[in-house]
């Protein structure tokens, strides 16, 4: 609990003094904490956040809310607050920025590449472009360049609790997750998830079988391809023989012409006839080859064809069992009242190709109607935090001006056709996110939801490079709070090439396609 003193504080004093003397010099303390909180209690201030665990077991973390007012960061399981932990946050003009994110990838001995080679342990980002939580000195007040800092040992306990994907919330008031319900939050369907282990295990055998038909078939072309152009090489060596046959025709004709005696012309006459075999000889093979060739050439045509549709089978097949695959994820949905988006993510938990963090599907993409759009709507996360039933308990956190929860939902239409595909599946820690806010261009393929509160200060996270709109490597340490981008630099400090894209990303339609999400 908050204010509470445990024995692990004056391990070290114990080891030093002994149990006698540490007796004493413990009560001392507990005494001058008490007396500390009561005085601030006086004066009007706050009491200062002291680390604490919930005096209760406790499942898995759910989200973590760090609370920039208070300078402290609580994680929360399906039934309330189970660690709670002073933070030093950013520095006036190095502001911690206020938003919606989530882990997306953590380094157990993280050392600065740009700050001497500071070590930030059991550091855990949720911005590629370099905001992350991590165990760092703690002065009672706002210190960082940015990050969120915590103390070093809560760091190290809850850095293999946490998982890729888990939400971080962090808000310049305090909030905390109420219990909540909605007739918009998703409600499972128990046989649909019911049906999908044996709908994942079928689609995944189809895929597996259109990916070797296509390999096949994709063999099978190349081999055809071969034998076509072996085949017009062919036709162009009885074209070329055909035209040699035809010219020496034409040219003992000339000679026969030009002939003066009657023994040229008897030799120019034999020259001719041989000449005209020769050539009505070259003629009939070409036209054989022809009429062969043309039957082998359409053959190796349709062969390229099967191969071109049976590369389209394999794609649909492996984009249906991955769908089916993905229904047991937990499901992410940000709906955006300034883009009037709806965007949806899963996690795939397939490595970035480009390394650092993991590959989210991001697949749905669609225009949601929200009534009164220009009317602001607030921040809102609800969370799915356990099974109730058949159906899910939610939690609702609010973080930013604007209408009620309910309101905020009240306001909103998600179309039919991407609420059939993933409210039927939808299991605990899946999530729906509310916001005046567009998505930051810092949210990728390698994130889950990047939304940076407009209305407050922001310098923690505007002095950094964004990551999706990056075209030469930064060299310089005013783009980092000292642990480096990942676009920046490598983890050996060594530069790295960047991804071209300028602008925002693309905000467009994707229609949705019939499947079992």
């Amino acid at each position: 609990m908050a204010g509470q003193v445990t024995a692990s504080q004056f391990a070290p004093a114990r080891r030093r003094w002994g149990s006698s003397a540490f007796v004493t010099i413990a009560a001392l303390a507990v005494l001058a904490l008490s007396g500390g909180v009561e005085a601030r209690a006086r004066q009007g201030r706050p009491a200062p956040v002291i680390e604490a665990t919930a005096p209760r077991a406790h499942g898995d973390p759910i989200m973590a809310i760090v609370s920039i007012k208070t300078q402290k960061v609580t994680f929360y399981d399906a039934d309330g607050w189970i660690w709670r932990a002073p933070v030093s946050t950013g520095v006036s003009g190095r502001e911690t920025p206020a938003g919606v994110f989530a882990i997306i990838e953590k380094d157990k001995d993280h050392h600065s590449t740009l700050y001497d080679d500071a070590w930030m342990p059991n550091m855990q980002r949720i911005t590629w472009n370099g905001v992350a939580l991590h165990g760092g000195p703690l002065p009672g007040y706002a210190a960082s360049h940015g990050c969120v800092r915590m103390p070093y040992g809560f760091a190290e306990k809850l850095f293999d609790r946490t998982w890729i994907g888990m939400r971080v919330i962090i808000a310049p008031g305090d909030p905390a997750p109420v219990e909540f319900s909605h007739p918009a939050l998703f409600a499972p369907n128990a046989q649909a998830l019911a049906a999908v282990p044996s709908r994942a295990a079928t689609l995944g055998r189809e895929a597996e079988d259109a990916a070797r038909s296509a390999d096949e078939a994709k063999a099978a072309a190349a081999a055809a391809d071969r034998e076509a152009k072996a085949l017009k090489a062919s036709l162009r060596k009885l074209e070329q023989a055909k035209a040699r046959a035809e010219a020496e025709l034409k040219f003992t004709d000339r000679k026969l012409a030009a002939a003066k005696t009657d023994q040229a012309r008897t030799l120019a006459e034999d020259a001719k006839q041989k000449a005209a075999a020769k050539a009505t000889d070259a003629a009939a093979q070409l036209e054989a080859a022809k009429s062969d060739a043309t039957a082998k050439l359409a053959a190796a045509t349709s062969t390229k064809d099967a191969a071109k549709a049976a590369a389209a089978r394999k794609a649909d097949a492996s984009k249906a069992a991955t769908d089916a695959r993905l229904a047991t994820e937990p499901v992410s949905v940000y709906i955006s009242r300034s883009a009037q988006m709806l965007y949806v993510r899963r996690n795939t938990h397939k490595p970035a190709p480009d390394g650092g963090g993991e590959v989210f599907d991001t697949s749905i993409e669609a225009p949601v109607t929200i009534r009164d759009p220009d009317r602001p709507i607030g921040t809102h996360v609800f969370t799915a935090v356990a099974q109730n039933g058949a159906g899910l308990r939610w939690t609702a956190v609010t973080i930013d001006d604007g209408d009620t929860a309910k309101d905020a939902l009240d306001r909103i239409t998600i179309p039919k056709d991407v609420l059939d595909r993933i409210a039927p599946t939808a299991v605990p820690r899946s999530s729906i996110i509310v916001s005046d806010e567009p998505l930051s261009s810092e949210t990728n393929y390698r994130t889950e939801f990047v939304a940076v509160l407009s209305n407050q200060p922001q310098g923690g996270f505007i002095t950094r490079r964004p990551t999706t709109n990056v075209d030469v490597v930064a060299s310089g340490d005013e783009y980092d709070d000292g642990f480096g981008s990942f676009f920046q630099r490598s983890w050996d400090g060594q530069p790295v090439a960047a991804p071209r894209r300028r602008g925002p990303p693309p905000t467009y339609y994707r229609p949705v396609q019939p499947g079992w999400w």
